[in-house]
């Protein structure tokens, strides 16, 4: 009986989970237990369940006469987790430049390569997970662990704040790819280490940038 409800919130939870991803749930939207548990055609304790292992990841609240809901996103803690590892990414891309051969720089434009037919029929969680592949391999040979180690922890930090920014500012993701091929570019002719360590942060802070605008044009005007 027990494996029978696990599998069940775990079914509960992946749809819940999807729903936040793709930006059908958005910030706010109220999860009624109830009408979730008919859809899937389960009882309400696995959606129950679902919700609880969703709100311990940071992506769902649940407030007394409330109800659960999608979390709101965390403006400032995102701007703070953004800019910090737009500092970090930028220096380990930097340090991890003279490692990168060639053939991890046909690995990286590869996986671009994958990231521009996402477009097509766009996928945000899978355009964020190839984002991340992308930028391992340009990151993940740098020689300094404690630097390495702030990189790591930005983007876990980014995914439980938010599965994929690109959600909610898709057009960004065509630049995205652009900006990732100048990157090889600078890579493949040996640009000098404050050139490739100040076009990665570029980069970071453009999709920061073009999240910010979303959010301001959100809100309106004051």
């Amino acid at each position: 009986m027990a494996v029978t409800t696990l599998s069940k919130a775990q079914l509960s939870y992946e749809w819940i989970k999807e729903r936040i991803s793709d930006g059908t749930f958005v910030p706010g939207y109220r999860l009624v237990l109830g009408q979730i548990a008919k859809e899937l055609d389960v009882s309400a304790v696995p959606v129950r369940e679902a919700v609880r292992m969703l709100e311990a990841e940071g992506l769902v609240t649940f407030e007394r006469n409330v109800g659960a809901q999608v979390a709101l996103i965390k403006e400032t803690e995102y701007l703070h987790t953004m800019q910090t590892l737009a500092i970090v990414e930028g220096a380990a891309t930097a340090l991890s430049a003279p490692f990168v051969s060639a053939a991890d720089i046909a690995r990286a434009r590869a996986i671009n390569a994958e990231m521009i037919a996402c477009l097509e029929h766009f996928d945000p969680p899978r355009f964020t997970q190839l984002n991340l592949d992308f930028h391992s391999v340009l990151f993940e040979n740098c020689p300094n662990p404690h630097i390495l180690d702030l990189v790591h922890r930005g983007w876990n930090r980014m995914r439980v704040l938010r599965d994929s920014t690109f959600s909610f500012v898709p057009g960004r993701a065509r630049e995205s790819v652009e900006e990732h091929e100048a990157l090889l570019q600078l890579l493949e002719r040996g640009a000098d280490d404050l050139e490739i360590e100040l076009a990665a942060r570029a980069h970071r802070t453009a999709t920061l940038d073009a999240f910010l605008a979303y959010q301001s044009h959100k809100k309106g005007p004051a």
